[in-house]
């Protein structure tokens, strides 16, 4: 069944408007319901980064001889999620709530069911009822579980079926308290966060692979790639289970129709990202100010500089671990901690700092939970110890918003690409030098690129010559994007860019202009001439030949680039007796 819609909002056209909020109910199993809260128009999450089509929320009820919830939903739904649940079961007869992990948009309905029932039990890791026990503020019943343990509900007496849940830890997929919940009854696999997509859809199931492989890429490359090495060990663990049948996301559509697809794309891409070469260990405290989406948007920046990450929690990674992730790190990203911390936390500070090497790259950022060390003395203090500074300390000075982010994003990239140097020139020397030659006589025009937010607090800029026209009908061209680019991050299937084309007789001070390294987080556009309004993707420059307003349309991934394919939408020209200026290269290792 599916509920009516929470809130339609205000309706200004003739057809009536998406649903901003609504609820929907399937058996998705033998004896197994899911209870979807779908988020239609949620345009931001977790790190920050944009949401092209919204997301689910995703609870499941299981009935054996006994009952188990597996998660909640976020707070916004609570005057609807609440009596839909109790349609279909008086909360009092559930036995156990499953918590995959504490994240508030899967936990923000916990208190409210304790007080329905405050003789549940919920069956989470230890490092869950720890949090748990600082979020609901109220006494509960609680199991902590680890890999192996067995919650057995008994069997339905009308289905037959028994349903028995073996436990999988999943630490860091992606808070470091998430476990994973197997049905040996049904062949369901519970992951929450891992395998999920924001994507918000009628569509009970996977049945379009093309329309949400995207959305499904991005998920990963923002929030399970910094983890990778933790996703392979998951991965392990998910071999050691019968056959898996669906997996049941915490966030958008249940993965059923095409299971192996998504499997091997997470085997494959964190494969990609955890051999044996340098890492980052980008240190954080979960449940922290915002310390976790911080550290999230340094750790992106790395990966997009090829360069593997760690995310590390302070707080839940044993001593042992925590100081040979720290020691064999190439550089060490660090918070700053509590002025006052408690005895676990100030003995995990000290295994940090005596694991680090010397002569290790070191940064650090501020957690901004308003009651940290200053962020100078804790750069001093890592200054006195002999770590050369991997980057300029990260100030945040006001609750974190897109652009700081960003400016988190940029530092972590440009930290990749000082830590990669080496790999890239012994890459470009490797070229036969013929071949590189032939190559540099392939030609194209000068372009810049500019996309600015619809919100306005991350814009970007670069430079571009691999730029051609791709279909006639309907009109469109593609774009290469080097990974490592600023701007990569706002070019997404649905997001709209200026491209803007160069002039023959005019071009070099915007060549020079966009082609110098800005610091993190700088505005690309400053001194610049340029015409807001125009196009609804991005700046056009105001001293540009022609500019075409495009819409992302497909993402290719290539090796080192992203070729993006859009639809062009409109476009002008200032001079059409005006030439195009044009890029000659003599090599082809490098633009």
């Amino acid at each position: 069944m599916t509920a009516a819609p929470v809130d339609s909002g205000a309706a200004f056209a003739l057809e009536a408007p998406i649903p901003r909020l609504s609820l929907q109910s399937e058996t998705i199993a033998a004896d197994t319901t899911t209870i979807r809260s779908l988020d239609w128009e949620r345009s931001r999450f977790d790190i920050e980064f944009g949401l092209r089509n919204g997301t689910t929320y995703n609870a499941f009820l299981v009935r054996g001889e006994r009952t188990a919830l597996i998660d909640t939903s976020h707070l916004k739904f609570q005057s609807t999620w609440l009596p839909l649940l109790e349609e279909q079961i008086d909360p009092k007869q559930i036995d156990y709530l499953i918590v995959s992990h504490t994240e508030p948009d899967h936990s923000g309905l916990i208190g409210d069911l304790i007080d329905r029932n405050p003789e549940i039990e919920i069956v989470a890791s230890k490092v869950a009822i720890q949090f748990l026990e600082n979020q609901v503020h109220r006494p509960f019943r609680s199991r902590a579980i680890k890999t192996g343990e067995v919650l057995d509900l008994g069997i339905n007496s009308n289905s037959g079926t028994a349903h028995r849940f073996e436990f999988l830890s999943a630490p860091n997929l992606h808070w470091p308290d998430t476990i994973f919940s197997y049905d040996h009854g049904t062949g369901v696999l519970f992951t929450c966060d891992a395998f999920g997509l924001h994507y918000c859809s009628d569509d009970l199931y996977d049945l379009n692979p093309g329309a949400i492989a995207p959305d499904f890429r991005f998920y990963y490359d923002c929030l399970m790639g910094p983890n990778a090495r933790s996703v392979l060990q998951a991965l392990k663990r998910m071999e050691a289970l019968p056959p898996i049948q669906m997996i049941a996301v915490g966030h958008g559509p249940l993965l059923r129709d095409h299971l192996s697809l998504w499997v091997e794309d997470y085997r494959e891409w964190s494969s990609q990202r955890s051999g044996g070469e340098a890492y980052v260990a980008v240190c954080y405290l979960s449940q922290v100010g915002f310390c976790d989406r911080l550290s999230q948007a340094i750790a992106r920046g790395i990966g997009k500089a090829e360069v593997q990450v760690q995310l590390v929690d302070l707080r839940a990674t044993d001593a042992q671990e925590l100081a040979a992730l720290v020691g064999e790190a190439a550089a060490v990203v660090v918070p700053t901690w509590p002025t006052a911390p408690d005895a676990d936390l100030q003995a995990a500070i000290g295994t940090l700092l005596a694991a680090l090497k010397a002569k290790q790259w070191v940064g650090c950022y501020d957690a901004f939970s308003g009651n940290d060390e200053a962020i100078d003395t804790v750069a001093s203090q890592l200054r006195s110890m002999g770590q050369p500074e991997a980057f300029a300390p990260l100030r945040i000075r006001q609750v974190p918003n897109a652009a700081d982010y960003q400016r988190c994003e940029e530092t972590g990239t440009d930290l990749g690409q000082m830590l990669s140097r080496e790999k890239t020139i012994a890459a470009m020397k490797s070229i036969d030098g013929d071949l590189d030659k032939a190559m540099g006589r392939l030609s194209g025009g000068l372009y810049v690129v500019t996309a600015r937010e619809a919100e306005g607090q991350r814009s970007g800029a670069m430079v571009a010559s691999w730029v051609s026209q791709a279909s006639f009908e309907p009109p469109g061209i593609t774009v290469a994007v080097a990974k490592d680019r600023a701007i990569e991050a706002l070019m997404q299937v649905g997001d709209r860019f200026v491209l803007n084309v160069l002039r023959e007789d005019n071009h070099q001070p915007m060549l020079r202009h966009f082609l110098r390294r800005f610091p993190p987080g700088a505005d690309r556009f400053a001194g610049i001439n340029t015409l807001d309004g125009v196009a609804a993707g991005g700046p056009v420059l105001g001293d540009a030949l022609a500019y075409l307003g495009c819409v992302v349309a497909q993402r290719l991934e290539g090796p080192d680039h992203w070729i993006i394919y859009a639809l062009v939408e409109q476009g002008n020209v200032a001079d059409t007796d005006a030439a195009t200026a044009v890029h000659h290269r003599k090599v082809g290792n490098h633009y």
